[in-house]
C-alpha cells in the first residue's frame, strides 16, 4: 500500500539535507504531495510537485509508480542510485535520462547595481512589469508560459506565494521570470523566452528585476538550471554553480 499523507514531519528525515525548494514547498505544506510506504514509520518516499518528482529513502517500485500515476510527462529525481534502478526498471525506454545543474543557495552574493543594468536595458518597443492579476490569467492561455502560474490555483495563491515578471510588446507577453513554485521563504525560478524574442536580453531584464523584487521583500530566488543555456544565464546574474545532478524525464 502507498499512502498520500499529511503527515509530512515522519517522512522529512528521507529528505534531511536535500536543497531543494520543491521539496521544501511541500513538507511546508505549500503546495505538492507527498507519498510514503507507511504513515507510521516511513522508509520510502516521494515528493510531487507539477512535473517533478523527488524520490529517498528506500527505493521501492510502488513509489515510483504512484509518483507517475496518470501523468503524461514527469521529471523525476532519484536520491541515489537505487532509485535511478528502479526508475528504469518501471519505465524502460519511456525515461530518458538526463543531467540537470543546480545552482549555489547564497543569499547575499547578488550585485544589485548589476541587477539593476540589466533591468533597465530593455529598448522602448518593450514594457518590463511585475505580474498583476490580468497577467496572470494571460499566462494560464498561452502555451509556452503555462508554467509561469500553473503550480496556483488561483492569483489568491499566488499573490501569496509567488512572483514573477514579464516583458511585454505591444501588449504581448514575449518573455518572462516567474515563480514555478513557492516556499515559506522564497520562490523556485521558471524563466522562458517565446522563442521568435529569444537573444535579446530579455530574460536577463525580467530574471533582474524578480531577483531585486525576491531581495526586497526578504525573499529567496532560487535556481534551478535545466540546460547550460540557463547555467550561463544564472551565473550571468550572480548565481554560481554547485553541481550537476541525474534526473529522468518519463514520458507516455
Amino acid at each position: 500500500m502507498i499512502y498520500e499523507t499529511g503527515e509530512r514531519e515522519r517522512a522529512a528525515q528521507l529528505f534531511d539535507g536535500w536543497q531543494e525548494t520543491m521539496i521544501w514547498s511541500c513538507l511546508q505544506g505549500v503546495m505538492g504531495s507527498l507519498y510514503v510506504d507507511q504513515t507510521n514509520n516511513p522508509s520510502s518516499a516521494g515528493v510531487r510537485l507539477g512535473d517533478f518528482c523527488f524520490l529517498a529513502g528506500e527505493p521501492k517500485r510502488e513509489i515510483v509508480l504512484r509518483g507517475k500515476d496518470r501523468q503524461d510527462f514527469l521529471i523525476m529525481v532519484p536520491r541515489h542510485f537505487g532509485w535511478e534502478a528502479e526508475i528504469e526498471s518501471c519505465f524502460g525506454a519511456q525515461a530518458k535520462r538526463v543531467m540537470r545543474y543546480a545552482m549555489k543557495k547564497e543569499p547575499d552574493v547578488f550585485d544589485r547595481e548589476k541587477l539593476r543594468v540589466f533591468e533597465g536595458a530593455l529598448s522602448d518597443e518593450y514594457v518590463l512589469k511585475m505580474m498583476d492579476e490580468s497577467l496572470f490569467m494571460q499566462c494560464r492561455e498561452i502555451a509556452w508560459c503555462k508554467d509561469f502560474v500553473s503550480q496556483y490555483t488561483d492569483f489568491a495563491q499566488y499573490e501569496k506565494y509567488g512572483l514573477g515578471a514579464v516583458v511585454l510588446k505591444n501588449g504581448e507577453i514575449v518573455s518572462g521570470a516567474s515563480s514555478y513554485s513557492g516556499y515559506i521563504g522564497g520562490i523556485e525560478i521558471e524563466i522562458d523566452t517565446r522563442e521568435d524574442y529569444r537573444r535579446r536580453g530579455l530574460a536577463a531584464a525580467c530574471g533582474a528585476k524578480l531577483i531585486l523584487e525576491c531581495l526586497r521583500r526578504g525573499l529567496y530566488p532560487s535556481w534551478d538550471a535545466q540546460n547550460p543555456w540557463s547555467v550561463a544565464l544564472a551565473k550571468k546574474l550572480g548565481y554560481h554553480f554547485d553541481y550537476a545532478y541525474t534526473a529522468y524525464e518519463v514520458t507516455g
